[in-house]
């Protein structure tokens, strides 16, 4: 029997400071006197924990989706030329089955034979691991010489009954011996014959192995050099991306070892808004030291006189010296409690936006001031849900203030309004206004500016060192607000307008 031809190649409050009308008045509350305490054993110090890293978490994270990326990729790829190996392999055997077929008729013995030969020359070689074999009926299966004594086991050969299918299968045998086999079959009936006809063609499958092998071994090296290449790239781009923070670093300690007061060097976009941010914490504290040094200066100059008055009347032992020092300190301490209180609504406004009640704080100063001047009406009215971002303790001393001089210069009747209408007078929704009404004399209009000035009093009969207005002004100004006078429409005596920021 002829045999067939065929070629396969597999493929991560301080109380609210009564201030005189411009001037001050006596405390509405006494401040605490601070105690002193046993000095306590200090703590043991907590280890630090350990520093987090931007460019390791930055090189983690990138190793990490190149891993993954990587990974699945490869996967991927290796599953398709896998495939693409496996199909092109199945095409070769297809394809000499076909031929097979094609050129197979029925003896006059009822057998099969080829009509032409198949000329590849491993079906004629004994274990070349190319075969092919005939099966049908009860006629002996016909195989090829390279079989030699063996004989295949087909899957299409044991099915009974009436089943019958002309599609090519594929399936994969390991009946010979250390020679696995993929193998293509087909079931026909061909003309002149009744009987149902396996045709087969098994070839081993240790080439497309081979194959397989290669191409794996090339996608395992390439994706390796290529995620190691990866990798050097995301460390190069993370100390060439976060070489800027270096140069805020250098630039900081510039700022240190020059006295330099900004960070003027151009800077990427992303790490300008932390340059502007810096710098504006730097004019924040150079405004701060200069406030202080300011203040230090005022207060040296407030106290400086008084010291004077005092150590002349000392050295030339005045009979009134113990009047003198009784006044003179008095003065001396209105003095530094206006310079404290500066301080201290300097300290509490760093720390964070305040939220304060106004009507809380109104009512509080009101019941205060009451008990100094129970002849006085008190009256208050106006928004109960009224915050601002002040803290409580200075608002009790800028309403103390006010109150208390409208009381003490006033007529007897003081009216607190809080928020009043727009229709009475326009303000911006995020400021809240406070008005503080008497009946008294009020200021005339040529001295409302004046009278902000510290240690100016209209007022001499009364006593006070003129600072009251002063305190109120700047504490207001501290938190971002502001202090007006005028005339009151209702009570004829002065109105304070005070206007103090919101609370969200």
């Amino acid at each position: 029997m002829a045999s067939v031809t065929a070629s396969t190649t597999p493929p991560t409050p301080r109380a609210p400071e009564a201030q005189e009308q411009g001037g001050d008045a006596n405390s509405v509350a006494p401040a605490t006197a601070a105690g002193s305490a046993p000095v306590a054993a200090e703590p043991v110090a907590a280890p630090a924990p350990p520093r987090a890293s931007l460019a390791r978490r930055m090189v983690l994270i990138a190793a990490g989706w190149i891993f993954v990326l990587l990974l699945g990729g490869g996967i991927a790829l290796e599953r398709t030329f896998t495939r693409q190996v496996e199909a092109n392999f199945d095409d070769q055997l297809d394809y000499i089955l076909t031929a097979m077929i094609a050129s197979a008729e029925i003896d006059p013995f009822g057998e099969v034979w080829f009509y032409r030969t198949l000329g590849d020359q491993r079906f004629l070689e004994p274990g070349s691991g190319l075969y092919w074999q005939i099966s049908g009926g009860d006629y002996e299966p016909i195989a090829s010489r390279s079989l030699w004594d063996r004989t295949l086991k087909l899957e299409g050969s044991h099915v009974a009954g009436d089943h019958f299918d002309s599609e090519v299968h594929f399936y994969n045998s390991s009946q010979f011996a250390g020679e696995p086999l993929r193998i293509a079959e087909r079931t026909v009936i061909l003309p002149g014959s009744e009987t149902r006809w396996t045709f087969a063609v098994a070839s081993a499958t240790e080439q497309m192995d081979a194959q397989v092998g290669r191409v794996r071994l090339i996608l395992f090296w390439s994706f390796l050099v290529l995620g190691l290449g990866l990798l050097i790239m995301a460390l190069l781009q993370v100390r060439y991306g976060l070489s800027p923070l270096r140069r805020v670093r250098a630039a900081i300690q510039n700022l240190r070892t020059t006295g330099a007061g900004r960070i003027t060097e151009p800077l990427p976009l992303e790490v300008q808004p932390l340059v502007e941010e810096l710098n504006g914490l730097l004019e924040h504290s150079e405004r701060q030291a200069e406030e202080a040094r300011r203040h230090a200066g005022n207060l040296a100059h407030a106290l400086k006189t008084p010291l004077t008055v005092l150590t002349n009347a000392a050295t030339a032992q005045a009979p009134d010296l113990g009047e003198a020092v009784m006044r003179e300190t008095r003065t001396m301490q209105r003095h530094v409690d206006h310079h404290l209180a500066r301080a201290r609504a300097v300290g509490r406004r760093a720390v964070g936006l305040a939220r304060t009640n106004v009507r809380d704080s109104a009512e509080a100063v009101r019941r205060a001031v009451a008990r100094l001047y129970p002849e006085g009406r008190f009256d208050i009215a106006g928004s109960r849900d009224a915050n601002v971002a002040i803290e409580r303790q200075d608002l009790d001393e800028l309403l103390g203030n006010l109150i208390e001089n409208a009381a003490k210069y006033g007529g007897g009747s003081v009216f607190v309004t809080i928020d009043p209408h727009e229709s009475d007078t326009p303000h911006d929704p995020a400021q809240c206004l406070i008005w503080v009404e008497d009946d008294g004399p009020g200021i005339p209009e040529a001295e409302r500016t004046r009278i902000f000035d510290r240690g100016v009093r209209l007022d001499t009969e009364k006593p006070g060192t003129g600072l009251g207005l002063a305190i109120v002004r700047d504490v207001a100004e501290i938190y971002g607000g502001s202090v007006t006078l005028g005339t009151s429409e209702d009570l004829g005596g002065l109105l304070v307008e005070l206007r103090l920021p919101r609370a969200d």
